[in-house]
């Protein structure tokens, strides 16, 4: 080969190699510019990352690089960062606060603290969620740690579990529904209310709990309210699992996504039940204590009238001959006006403003001595049967109250039994707490006797029951029964501190329960009353005050004619200057409780410094607070209840004079 060709041959080689130099160096160029591109973009997703990141030296525990975001996020320069240890960063205390603790941190490729407590450079404390990876950069390993802040997160949550919490504990039940009323969701409460458990409940619809008791027009508008996107609000009647009925306030709302649809509905309901039970029994006796003020108001002037009608006929008995056909027409007037005297001594009962004497009595003995006058008045289909409770039944009360109650109640029932029939009368003790009282409007906590009459006859529904106590209300026909008998039964209990609870269902009999405050101390023997003729006066001097000059009039003429000196005052101011005058020596003085200008005790005390030992005798068509409290008369206190006879006002004036001897 020619020196030319060989010069040749190298020369093609050596450009042989020179293109291959080229071309590994564009390849190199080429791999240089990915690597920067590669490496722009990971910077450039490194700073921009919404996460802390932290690049460690793996074997130095040194901080090689930090982003942005962690920066801002714990306060911190990156030169302040930048080529310290872990170790010696106080934020960082928890997860490496020694170099022993950075080894565990270097050793695990893959370390994850899903709620790490830091505090920033300026000791603010926040949460992160902490996650370390080891990596080959170089040759040389780096641990990465992303830190990401979840402190918003972890305030969300612990306000949701506040809500759940708040919503599991909530009295009202609450009901949640998706957007076709398909229940998801029930809270305890709910389940408490309806008896459904919360896996019963949820997939039904609320429609398991209707009652029958609203139309389709009222669930109609409840839902077209609500799909509207409204609220609604109001009462529903619903049934339990168990049947039983049941009242709840209720507020159904919707629930709307991002876009204004309706996704979820969402129902909070109170059971008011019990709340409208009570409230019926407040208003109840709200009603029956209006009513028992007018009833009082209007036997007061009733009896003033029926004073007048008594009295004068009386007098005119007495002046005219039996023999005279008009002396039997004013026989029947007198014994119209008595019966009428029962009807206002009735509503007197009611209104607790009848006079009464309180004893202690045994109530069982005297259940014992009635049980024969009352086994006449129901007659002999009627089966009475007597249950005692051993031992004594202590009362403070008035026999004659015990006996107003035990007939009025015993003729209840018998007119409500057709035909052959049961009755019982039953006497217990009973302690009433603080849960009773709390269910029972107007009871007290304390010690009672318990007397129970009970019937197997017709019943009653809960409208009757509800006005069964109610002055003139009756259930029977007309001209049976003047609708007085259990509202004088109900006046006499209250007056003496007590309560009467009925239980009746139609066609199941009645149950009444009188409640009397327990006498803790001994009884006492109670002596019948003697027979008393009319007793008259010796010319003794009786100042009557009265101001209704008929009134007066009229006792004028029976104080006379039962031999008494009389003068007479329509007001306080007249009888003081009576009693002023030294040619009057007046030994008693009957005054009405209620004048003008002061009352009958005001004047009595008056009366009474005048003349030290005068006698005084209060009247009235009822008492009044100035002389007794619900109608017991204060100690010492002579009284006469309007209208009276010339015998009641006989004896009272002679008592008043004497004594009782």
């Amino acid at each position: 080969m020619t020196i030319e060709n060989r010069v040749r041959l190298i020369n093609t080689k050596l450009n042989e190699r020179i293109a291959l130099l080229e071309e590994r160096v564009l390849d190199l160029s080429r791999t240089n510019e990915g690597l920067q591109d590669s490496e722009k973009r990971y910077r450039r997703l490194f700073e921009s990352a919404k996460d802390g990141i932290l690049i460690l030296d793996a074997e130095t525990g040194k901080v090689v690089d930090a982003n942005p975001y962690l920066l801002q996020l714990l306060g911190y320069s990156y030169d302040t960062l930048y080529g310290k240890y872990i170790w010696e960063i106080g934020v960082f205390k928890d997860i490496a606060a020694s170099k022993d603790a950075f080894k565990i941190l270097k050793q695990n490729e893959y370390i994850r603290y899903q709620d790490l407590p830091l505090e920033t450079r300026y000791g603010q404390p926040i949460a992160v969620e902490f996650v370390s990876n080891v990596y080959l950069v170089d040759q040389r390993k780096v641990i990465q740690c992303n830190i990401r802040d979840i402190t918003a997160r972890k305030h969300a949550d612990a306000e949701r579990k506040r809500l759940l919490a708040a919503i599991e504990q909530s009295p009202e039940a609450i009901v949640m529904t998706d957007s076709q009323g398909v229940i998801q969701f029930v809270n305890p409460a709910f389940e408490h209310t309806t008896g459904y458990s919360q896996k019963e409940a949820v997939g039904q619809n609320p429609r398991i709990l209707k009652s029958g008791e609203q139309d389709e027009h009222f669930y109609r508008n409840l839902w077209d309210t609500i799909s509207s996107g409204r609220t609604w609000t109001g009462r529903i009647v619903n049934k339990r699992k168990d049947g039983t009925l049941y009242t709840e306030e209720t507020t159904i709302s919707p629930v709307c996504d991002s876009t204004g649809q309706i996704v979820n509905y969402v129902g909070v309901k109170r059971d008011i039940s019990e709340h409208l039970r009570l409230s019926a029994q407040f208003q109840q006796a709200q009603k029956m204590e209006a009513v028992g003020i007018l009833a009082g108001g209007v036997a007061h002037d009733f009896n003033n009238m029926l004073s007048v009608i008594l009295g004068y006929t009386e007098l005119s008995l007495s002046k005219m001959d039996p023999n005279q056909p008009l002396y039997a027409d004013l026989k029947e007037i007198h014994k119209a006006a008595e019966r009428s005297t029962d009807i206002t001594r009735q509503l007197l009962a009611f209104a607790r403003k009848q006079t009464i004497n309180p004893v202690v009595l045994d109530l069982n003995q005297n259940v014992e001595s009635m049980l024969k006058m009352l086994r006449r008045l129901i007659g002999e289909d009627i089966n009475l049967v007597w249950l005692s409770k051993t031992g004594q039944c202590l009362v403070d009360m008035d026999p004659t109250q015990i006996d107003q109650i035990l007939a009025n109640l015993c003729v209840n029932s018998r007119d409500a039994i057709a035909g052959v029939g049961k009755m019982t009368i039953e006497t217990g003790s009973e302690v009433i707490d603080e849960s009773y009282c709390a269910d029972h409007y107007g009871f007290i906590e304390g010690d009672y006797i318990l007397l129970t009459v009970s019937d197997d006859g017709c019943g009653m529904d809960k409208k009757t029951v509800d006005q069964i106590f109610e002055p003139f209300f009756t259930s029977k026909g007309l001209g049976h029964g003047t609708g007085l008998g259990l509202s004088t039964v109900y006046g006499i209990v209250k007056q003496n501190n007590g309560f009467i609870n009925v239980y009746s269902e139609p066609g199941k009999g009645t149950t009444f329960r009188v409640y009397l405050p327990r006498y803790a101390d001994l009884a006492v023997d109670i002596l019948p009353e003697k027979a008393v003729e009319i007793p008259h006066g010796g010319g003794e001097t009786v100042l009557v005050v009265e101001d209704e000059p008929v009134l007066l009039k009229m006792a004028k003429a029976m104080l006379e004619k039962l031999g008494y000196r009389v003068l007479t005052a329509g007001t306080p101011g007249d009888a003081i200057g009576l009693a002023l005058s030294p040619v009057n020596h007046i030994d008693l003085v009957i005054t009405d409780v209620i004048l003008p200008e002061m009352n009958g005790r005001e004047l009595a005390a008056q009366l009474e410094h005048l003349n030290p030992g005068i006698h005084i005798l209060f009247m009235s068509g009822y008492t009044a607070d100035v002389i007794a409290h619900r109608g017991v008369l204060d100690d010492g206190v002579n009284f006469i209840q309007k209208p009276y006879s010339m015998k009641d006002l006989a004896v009272k004036v002679r008592n008043g004079l004497h004594g009782n001897e």
